[in-house]
């Protein structure tokens, strides 16, 4: 470990004396479950850390993909899984804050079921929408919205950032507007690319590069400033909308009896592989905040967004998925 992580985690308080944390890992592969398919903005930054993880934790990593259920499949066996450090779920803010107020029986509870071991990243979302669309602002497209009956807006699936996001604009901003939910990020892709929905708010890891080549014209970003990938692309603070800030964020959980040696020992590893410059960059050239923070702040973050995310939800008048 080079000086500069080694300080970052002294910092912190997680140097583990080396046989204790070499004692607390598991002697397996650790299986990271995601619960998105590959090529979605959680695949990316999860295989990024996962590649990252591996002289932290030398038993090796892998990704499990198991789409479906806007995560929730994949969260549940989490929480189902033996406590033993070698199952985690790489989770974000739909799982693991948003969907108790967007299910009505949920097979899972983040609070209940999970330990939090690490956040790793954040990522902004953008409001597109396809490239012959007559508009180059976010007030040409409300004007040109409210001209019509009905306005399609894609998402990612229900329940999930940016079914929310668009939900929150749409009631700001006076559209009527219907979701349209889709199965799969390629699905939602397509869709948008070809003119059949009339906007979406996509991460920018999977957007930017559309929006860069012409395919598609971003009109805002959802964060509190520019992003980097975008940067001649207004706020939605900037274009009227300063209620309407919102992001998603990613991060490790453990199931929740997992033992607090194990838990300590993944933290570590975690922070010591986002403490590396390279892991950094990469995030950061795709669109990702890096993170990098521990376990406590974790499991605060997540109960400060659980509650208001329930506050959005209910603003929104959005029935629970049954």
């Amino acid at each position: 470990m080079n000086a500069s992580r080694r300080s970052v985690l002294a910092a912190a308080g997680l140097i583990l004396p080396f046989s204790a944390a070499r004692a607390a890992l598991p002697d397996r592969p650790v299986r990271l479950v995601l619960g998105f398919p590959p090529g979605s903005g959680p695949d990316l930054v999860g295989r990024m850390l996962a590649d990252g993880l591996k002289e932290a934790w030398p038993a090796g990593v892998v990704v499990d993909n198991k789409p479906g259920a806007a995560g929730a499949i994949a969260a549940q066996e989490v929480a189902r899984a033996a406590p033993d450090g070698t199952t985690l779920l790489f989770g974000e803010v739909g799982q693991l804050a948003m969907a108790p107020s967007t299910y009505a029986r949920l097979p899972y509870d983040p609070a209940r079921d999970f330990a939090a071991v690490a956040e790793v990243a954040a990522i902004d979302f953008a409001f597109v929408v396809p490239a012959n669309l007559p508009v180059n602002d976010l007030a040409g497209y409300i004007a040109w919205g409210r001209a019509r009956p009905q306005v399609f807006m894609g998402t990612f699936g229900a329940g999930t950032p940016g079914h929310f996001g668009a939900a929150m604009l749409a009631n700001e901003a006076g559209l009527r507007h219907e979701a349209v939910h889709f199965r799969a990020t390629g699905d939602a892709m397509t869709a948008i690319l070809g003119g059949d929905v009339q906007g979406m708010f996509g991460s920018l890891a999977l957007v930017a590069p559309h929006v860069q080549a012409g395919r598609l014209k971003a009109l805002a970003v959802s964060g509190p400033e520019r992003a980097a990938l975008l940067p001649g692309v207004p706020t939605l603070a900037e274009s009227g909308y300063p209620r309407l800030s919102f992001h998603s964020w990613f991060g490790l959980v453990a199931p929740a009896a997992t033992p607090a040696a194990t838990v300590a020992s993944l933290e570590a590893g975690v922070l010591s592989a986002m403490a590396a410059a390279p892991l950094r960059t990469r995030m950061a050239e795709a669109g990702f905040r890096p993170a990098g923070r521990g376990r406590e702040a974790f499991a605060t973050l997540m109960r400060e967004e659980t509650r208001r995310w329930a506050e959005v939800v209910r603003a929104t008048g959005f029935r629970a998925i049954e």
